[in-house]
């Protein structure tokens, strides 16, 4: 069963990570959580699941803003052809819908699937904030301890450098 909205904000308590969450519309694409979410303080993010061709598999977490070229973002990552997970897949390990997607689903992904990769100009903001499990909210915590909720779920955080990426 995944975790639902009180088992996350739980984990964060249980880690001392200050958090406040807002709640809004639900949101299907980054335009829509623009206009729901203006409200919400800190960097708005988004999310990829990720699936290469080997059957590895990937959570990206970058700065809504951002345009993700795939072809660079497996390079970083060393993975093979990037594709988006099918949603029953991504059901199956993160606990989540398509449009739902968010770093705190990694406390679903208990056999530890799922490699994290974070936008380092994440990092470079005082706040993010993501889905808590479902799109109707949005959860405000410190960027840096997005890296201490990640550890906490067994997963080790790849920071990539999107602007600086080499060329497929």
């Amino acid at each position: 069963m995944p975790a639902s909205r009180a088992d996350l904000i739980a984990r964060l308590d249980h880690l001392s990570i200050a958090h406040q969450t807002f709640d809004h519309p639900p949101v299907f694409t980054v335009e829509e959580a623009d206009a729901a979410t203006a409200h919400v303080p800190g960097l708005h993010v988004k999310n990829l699941f990720l699936k290469d061709k080997r059957g590895d598999l990937y959570l990206a977490t970058v700065a809504a803003d951002r345009r993700v070229d795939l072809k660079r973002l497996q390079v970083l990552l060393g993975a093979g052809r990037l594709s988006f997970g099918k949603p029953d897949l991504l059901m199956a390990v993160l606990g989540v819908t398509p449009g739902s997607v968010t770093p705190f689903a990694l406390i679903n992904d208990t056999e530890g699937r799922v490699r994290f990769a974070l936008d380092r100009a994440i990092l470079a903001s005082p706040t993010m904030n993501a889905h808590p499990l479902f799109n109707d909210a949005s959860t405000v915590i410190a960027s840096a301890d997005l890296l201490r909720f990640a550890e906490s779920t067994g997963h080790a955080v790849a920071i990539v450098e999107l602007d600086d990426a080499p060329a497929a």
